[in-house]
């Protein structure tokens, strides 16, 4: 077996390691070569091209790294051409790896083309769709909703699990004064989402604080670099509140009776944990604009945990709907009543079921077993 694995970006390198070590253990004499970061190297990857030969951000950057890129390009291709691996496997990196495959198809490439992790089509792009049709043969999600959108005729696609449900923190809580309920704040990973979220965020804890004074607040904290700008927000306020490095994110969703958070990923592991979450994103008028009339993003959800559920899972506040007024009635309303507390729960618990217990990559290297099978099958026939 000779498997071609490419990550371009750090979240590709953290899926991507997991892969390379059930591909070792499952398939020793396989060949695994690519691109990879240090993680993926770490687990015996024959490494091509270092991932971080890949790491651009934003717009500006891209253009300055797009010779760069453009040869790195070139390099790959013509290489996957005359290496002919019976897989090609591109892990996230949409962009890049799409246009690898589509290249590769367009000159006959032999081996079977795959992706890892789906571009959010539902939300837009969704001229991907059928571009991914023509040029893939095999689609892992991690999302079980996405396999419809994509016609079976034309494209295999299977739903994967989430690598989130078999990570889920499984330790102890925080050690709390049982007398004071826990309210987790999680106001962004960029400096931008802290700014538009975070004031809203301390406003309302302020006057959480007049209503509830049993309450007690952390702010997870997603990178050191960003405390003493919290601190600082803090301080206008008038409030002291714990900081808590989001290594300990799992013990503190463990702890918390209701959390506050800005839309991502970390819903989706609150609702694992089963914790009544209000999610705000604050968005500026110039983005906001972008958003639904150049984009045209108009989606009923926009929290990963509504869209999963297919329901109001978690009440969210999204740009201009993200008021303090709003966000303290929400936070207020739930607080108040274990009834509605107790729902939440029950609907999060349904988000676990629906993503089931499947580990992605003990599921991609089956498959991957079986792609190069049928491979092999056909080419004897001929």
């Amino acid at each position: 077996m000779k498997i071609f694995l490419f990550a371009g970006e750090t979240s590709g390198d953290l899926h991507g390691h997991k892969l390379v070590r059930e591909l070792k253990v499952r398939y020793p004499e396989a060949k695994l070569f690519g691109v990879g970061g240090p993680r993926m190297r770490a687990e015996g990857l024959d490494c091509t091209l270092p991932m971080e030969n890949f790491q651009v951000m934003g717009f500006i950057d891209v253009l300055f790294a797009l010779p760069k890129l453009m040869r790195h390009f070139f390099f790959l291709r013509n290489m996957l051409l005359k290496e002919e691996p019976d897989i090609a496997l591109f892990i996230d990196y949409p962009g890049f790896s799409l246009a690898l495959a589509k290249s590769l198809r367009r000159r006959s490439f032999k081996g079977k083309i795959c992706h890892y992790i789906c571009p959010s089509v539902w939300a837009w792009g969704k001229k991907r769709i059928g571009k991914m049709e023509k040029i893939l043969d095999h689609l892992f999600t991690i999302f079980p909703f996405e396999p419809p959108l994509f016609d079976p005729k034309k494209l295999h696609v299977d739903y994967v699990g989430h690598p989130l449900v078999q990570n889920v923190y499984k330790g102890s809580a925080l050690g709390m004064d049982q007398q004071n309920r826990l309210i987790a704040l999680f106001p962004g990973s960029r400096q931008k989402e802290i700014e538009r979220n975070f004031p809203i965020q301390l406003q309302v804890a302020k006057r959480l604080l007049e209503t509830h004074p049993d309450l007690h607040f952390i702010v997870s904290v997603s990178e050191a670099k960003f405390s003493p700008l919290l601190e600082k927000m803090m301080v206008k306020e008038g409030l002291s509140l714990q900081l808590l490095d989001s290594a300990q994110n799992g013990a503190l969703m463990k702890s918390a009776t209701l959390a506050i958070a800005k839309s991502g990923t970390n819903n989706l592991e609150l609702a694992l944990h089963q914790v009544p979450t209000v999610v705000i994103y604050g968005v500026g008028s110039v983005d906001l604009f972008i958003v639904r009339y150049l984009l045209r993003i108009i989606l009923p959800f926009y929290c990963i945990v509504n869209i999963v559920g297919g329901k109001e899972v978690y009440p969210e506040l999204i740009g201009p709907n993200l008021t303090v007024e709003n966000l303290y009635q929400q936070a207020a309303s739930l607080l108040s009543s274990p009834e509605a507390r107790e729902e939440c729960r029950g609907k999060c618990g349904e988000i676990g079921k629906i993503l089931g217990n499947k580990v992605p990559e003990a599921e991609i290297a089956r498959i991957l077993k079986n792609l190069i099978d049928e491979k092999r099958s056909v080419q004897n026939l001929h």
